[in-house]
């Protein structure tokens, strides 16, 4: 028995398209994105839009809407200097991520309006989030424009890992430890929950024979 609403996706309205998408591609991990504009200030957005999609060389993408037919401040930050940098975001910093993805004017940095924690780029001039125990420094290696025209990927090329010891062992990250938050859809967000372990069907690249992940 069938008991699926076929919904046609031509038709549909932009808002409605983001809803279902959203609430279907669950659970999404949480990039929250430092940049810095022209003038030096320090922009902080949250993003959910967000994956790898390279390992050699290690590479992100992100997908940035526009906002009333304008670029967001991140998305025009990362075309005018060609780097970002993603801080992992978990549940320690929920809170502050969330309050970034509020409707700022240019003028005004999320950091300093809500007292963030700045640490210096190491290979670029965009600060880290010191709250955040994984920072990822990256170079803008290329943008896409989507669809109509109102999403753009972002894809950069990671320069450098940040690992704080407190969730890195020199070798694996420890998921449990780092307490990953994720979006769902409408306004819920989720906490990693329960784990479940298999074992590898294949090696990961790079892994020798026996060994695992």
């Amino acid at each position: 028995m069938n008991d699926h609403e076929e919904v046609a996706a031509g038709g549909l309205d932009t808002a409605t398209a983001y809803r279902l998408i959203c609430g279907i591609v669950v659970p999404r991990p949480v990039a929250w994105i430092t940049t810095v504009d022209r003038e030096g200030r320090v922009n902080a957005a949250p993003f959910s839009s967000y994956n790898y999609v390279a390992h050699s060389p290690p590479m992100v993408a992100v997908n940035i809407g526009t906002r009333q037919g304008t670029l967001k401040d991140t998305a025009r930050n990362i075309r005018d200097t060609g780097f970002f940098c993603v801080n992992v975001a978990t549940e320690d910093v929920m809170e502050t991520l969330h309050q970034c993805g509020a409707d700022y004017p240019p003028e005004v940095g999320e950091p300093e309006a809500l007292g963030i924690a700045l640490l210096p780029g190491v290979h670029t001039p965009v600060p880290r989030i010191a709250a955040s125990p994984i920072h990822m420094e990256c170079r803008l290696d290329q943008f896409v424009m989507l669809g109509r025209g109102l999403n753009t990927l972002y894809i950069g090329e990671v320069l450098s890992f940040h690992l704080s010891r407190t969730v890195y062992d020199g070798r694996n990250v420890d998921s449990q430890r780092l307490r990953p938050i994720a979006r769902l859809g409408g306004p819920y967000y989720a906490a990693l929950g329960q784990t479940f372990h298999r074992p590898a069907l294949q090696r990961p690249p790079g892994e020798p024979a026996g060994d695992t992940p």
